[in-house]
C-alpha cells in the first residue's frame, strides 16, 4: 500500500461567487496585496495573496457562467482548504488504497503576466475528493508544476504584514466525524487532541458551533444550517500595529484588537479573519 500523504497546507480559498470585483476590493482594503486577476482554463477567475509557503485564493465565476456551477452555488466565505503535494499520482493511489473516494487527477493552467511584459502559464494538477465531509466546502490536493509563477517575492509583501496562514477553523456539530475523515486521508498520527489536523506550522482546528461563537463572538459567520462549515482563518502578521494601520487605511474597523486583531465575517465576504503575531 502506498504511504498516506503528509498533511501540508498549500492554500485556502474564499468564495466570492460572481462578485470578484467587489471581493478583491474588500481584501485589498483588509491590507492584502493581490496578484493580477487570473483566468483558469477550467473557467474560474482568481486573485491570490501570496505568503511565505502558502497563500489565500479569492475564487469566482463569471456572472451567469455555469461552467463552474459549484462556485456559484456554494455560500460566500471560506470554502476551500487545499493540501500540497509534489506527487499527485502517488496521492491519488494512496487515497484510493485507504478507501477514500477520489476523482482522477485533473490538470489545468492559467496565464501569468510577469514584470516586463513576459507571459507564461502556471500549471497545476489537483486531486479532488469525490465525497466531501464539509457541506459546501472543498478539501483537495494541489500539485504545482510552476511554483516560480506563484511564490514570487514581489507578491509577498502585504500592508497588513501577513506572512502565513496558521489556522483554518471548521465548525462541526460532530467534530469526531470530521477528524475521523482526516485520519483516513493522513493517518492517525496527523490528528492531535481529537480536534486538530497538524500541517507543519499550520493546522485545521475542528470545533463545535458553540465553541466557534465563544472564540469569535460577533465575528463568527452563520453556517446557514449546515452540519459543518469552514468558518475562519488565522494569519501570522509581522506586526499587529501594522495590521491595524492597514485596516484603518482601508476603512475597516476590527471588532477586537489586543493580543489579536479580529475581523467580522460580514466585513470579509463571509470568513472571520484573525491576525496574530
Amino acid at each position: 500500500m502506498s504511504a498516506l500523504p503528509v498533511p501540508t497546507l498549500d492554500h485556502v480559498v474564499v468564495n466570492l461567487r460572481d462578485r470578484i470585483d467587489e471581493g478583491a476590493d474588500v481584501y485589498r482594503r483588509l491590507g492584502f496585496a493581490l496578484t493580477p486577476r487570473g483566468y483558469h482554463t477550467l473557467g474560474s477567475m482568481n486573485h491570490l495573496a501570496i505568503f511565505g509557503t502558502d497563500y489565500l485564493e479569492l475564487i469566482a465565476a463569471r456572472p451567469g457562467d455555469r461552467t463552474r456551477a459549484e462556485i456559484l452555488e456554494a455560500p460566500l466565505g471560506l470554502n476551500g482548504i487545499v493540501f500540497g503535494t509534489e506527487d499527485s499520482a502517488a496521492v491519488h493511489a494512496a487515497l484510493r488504497a485507504a478507501g477514500a473516494a477520489v476523482e482522477p487527477p485533473n490538470e489545468f493552467s492559467r496565464p501569468v503576466e510577469l514584470e516586463g511584459g513576459a507571459r507564461r502559464d502556471a500549471v497545476f494538477r489537483t486531486v479532488r475528493l469525490a465525497q466531501q465531509i464539509i457541506p459546501g466546502g472543498r478539501l483537495y490536493f494541489c500539485h504545482h508544476f510552476t511554483r516560480d509563477l506563484v511564490w514570487r517575492d514581489e507578491w509577498r509583501r502585504h500592508p497588513n504584514g501577513a506572512v502565513a496562514v496558521v489556522r483554518a477553523v471548521v465548525a462541526a456539530e460532530d467534530p469526531p466525524a470530521v477528524t475521523a475523515y482526516f485520519r483516513t486521508l493522513f493517518g492517525a498520527d496527523a490528528v492531535r487532541s481529537e480536534a486538530v489536523l497538524a500541517m507543519g506550522a499550520a493546522s485545521v482546528e475542528i470545533i463545535t458551533p458553540a465553541a466557534l461563537r465563544a472564540q469569535f463572538g460577533a465575528a463568527a459567520p452563520d453556517g446557514g444550517g449546515r452540519s459543518a462549515f469552514m468558518a475562519a482563518l488565522t494569519f501570522r502578521t509581522l506586526s499587529l500595529d501594522r495590521a491595524v494601520a492597514a485596516l484603518r487605511a482601508g476603512g475597516i474597523a476590527p471588532l477586537e484588537q489586543g493580543e489579536r486583531v479580529l475581523i467580522a465575517a460580514a466585513d470579509a465576504f463571509g470568513a472571520a479573519l484573525e491576525f496574530r503575531e
